[in-house]
């Protein structure tokens, strides 16, 4: 059907071509019915845009035919045309979901004003409906790539929790999709249409943490000029998204832990507390049960922020989904780069299989990027990747297994502190040099360097400079 299709309800047949004549001339398609049952058989096939109905009908009046209208949440716009002396009716239509109404005699300018005005209006509808459906396809637990089944079983915990107002806890490596999760989540919820207000609590500074989180009353500090509201605040009724939340000082997971607790903040400076309605979603790379061991985190909060806990795959234990992946992001980033005649080697796939990715899909996409920009041809081939990558595809030997295995057994903990203490070594204490030796990201090395305390490592100390 035509997207400007009118239908009109009418058992007088003279006013049916009246109306059908007046629209037709004036650009739309119509359709007409003298009843509201053959008016609800061409809805369910026809599904014009408008609809305009007597009120007062044989069989299934206006009234009814309106219900049930707006019960199948069809998004048809409805005009009524009723008696002069009938307003009261065309009130009660007004309540049950109808656009406008028109009384009769009819006043065909009026008439038409008033489709042109419900068109724009259900152009409106459409343009939303459309907006939606693009949300919901970047959004959606299915814009997330792959068929693993370790995967699939963390989307499908997403997806019943997304009902839920639940605190949610995303843990995974850097680069695993953690925020990606988090907005499906917020995006399936009943607080889809309410903010999503993000804050990396790993990229604030300290003594700014509690302001940005809070907000501030005026005067609170020097230059506090005016009241500012935090993000937590910012993000009522909706889904407040913390990312890194390992990073969070301790003096700040007090003051957020009292607003999981209490649904209420404090802005830095005031005298009174603000009830908020907001769910938590908090994301990490790090381990927050052993921060909780070692006294760096609030157990209390670590329980209160776990209510269901996340764990999102590193992409080297799904390496099922690097094929597809590949494909995805390929595409993506041959329409950013308007290169649609830029192809892949059918062999890539299993030569990048071979790596462990420690930056996991950022880094995957950003090796795609890199290797489409920099290519000279439309072929993309493993010529075109990145140094490292080429050496370790390319490579037809497995690495050769390191020390051997006692009889009496072997310490895991200690071959590993032994491994980091080598490579460490090696590189002079550079820890990126380190990290890149050991297919581990530099993060994995920072934290499993804290966790066996190699930082009072004699030899190696001076080039701990931390980013």
């Amino acid at each position: 059907m035509a997207v400007k299709t009118i239908l009109i309800v009418d058992d007088d047949a003279s006013v049916r071509r009246v109306l059908q004549m007046q629209l037709a001339e004036a650009g739309y398609t119509v359709e007409s019915a003298s009843n509201g049952t053959d008016a609800r058989r061409i809805l369910l096939e026809s599904n014009p845009k408008l609809v305009i109905t007597d009120l007062r009908m044989p069989d299934l009046d206006g009234i009814e035919l309106l219900r049930q209208i707006t019960e199948a949440e069809t998004q048809t716009t409805v005009i009524v045309i009723t008696a002069f002396g009938s307003i009261e009716t065309a009130v009660q239509a007004m309540r049950l979901g109808a656009y406008d109404y028109i009384t009769k005699p009819i006043d065909y300018e009026a008439l038409l004003l008033a489709v042109q005005r419900a068109m724009e209006r259900q152009e409106l509808i459409d343009e939303v409906r459309n907006l939606r459906s693009a949300l919901d396809r970047r959004y959606g637990f299915e814009n997330i790539i792959g068929h693993s089944e370790s995967l699939l079983r963390v989307l499908e915990m997403a997806s019943r929790v997304a009902q839920h107002d639940s605190t949610v806890l995303i843990q995974g490596e850097t680069g695993t999709g953690k925020e990606l999760l988090a907005r499906a989540i917020h995006h399936n919820s009943r607080r889809r249409n309410q903010p999503f207000v993000t804050i990396n609590c790993g990229a604030i500074p300290r003594d700014l943490i509690e302001s940005e989180l809070f907000g501030f009353s005026r005067g609170a500090f020097t230059g506090a000029y005016t009241s500012k509201p935090g993000r937590v605040e910012m993000a009522d009724g909706g889904t407040l998204f913390l990312d890194e939340i390992g990073e969070l000082p301790l003096d700040a997971q007090v003051k957020l832990l009292r607003v999981i607790q209490h649904r209420e903040i404090e802005r830095v400076g005031a005298a009174s507390t603000k009830t908020i309605n907001v769910r938590i979603v908090a994301a990490t790379h790090r381990n927050l049960s052993a921060m909780v061991e070692d006294g760096t985190f609030r157990e209390d909060l670590f329980y209160r922020l776990a209510v269901v806990p996340l764990s999102l795959p590193p992409l080297r234990e799904r390496k099922q989904d690097i094929p597809e992946l590949l494909e995805y992001l390929f595409r993506k980033a041959k329409e950013r780069h308007s290169m649609q005649n830029a192809r892949l080697s059918p062999a890539l796939a299993s030569h990048l299989a071979g790596y462990r990715w420690p930056g996991n899909v950022r880094e995957m996409e950003n090796v795609i990027e890199r290797m489409l920009v920099l290519s000279n041809g439309e072929l993309i081939t493993e010529n075109e990747l990145p140094d490292e990558l080429r050496r370790i595809a390319t490579s037809k030997q497995p690495p050769t297994l390191l020390l051997e295995l006692p009889e009496e057994g072997i310490s895991l903990e200690a071959v590993e502190r032994e491994l980091l203490m080598r490579a460490l070594e090696k590189f002079d204490g550079n820890q990126t040099q380190a990290a890149r030796y050991l297919d581990i990201s530099r993060r994995t090395l920072i934290y499993r360097m804290e966790k066996y305390g190699i930082k009072q490592a004699s030899g190696v100390s001076a080039a701990f400079d931390v980013e």
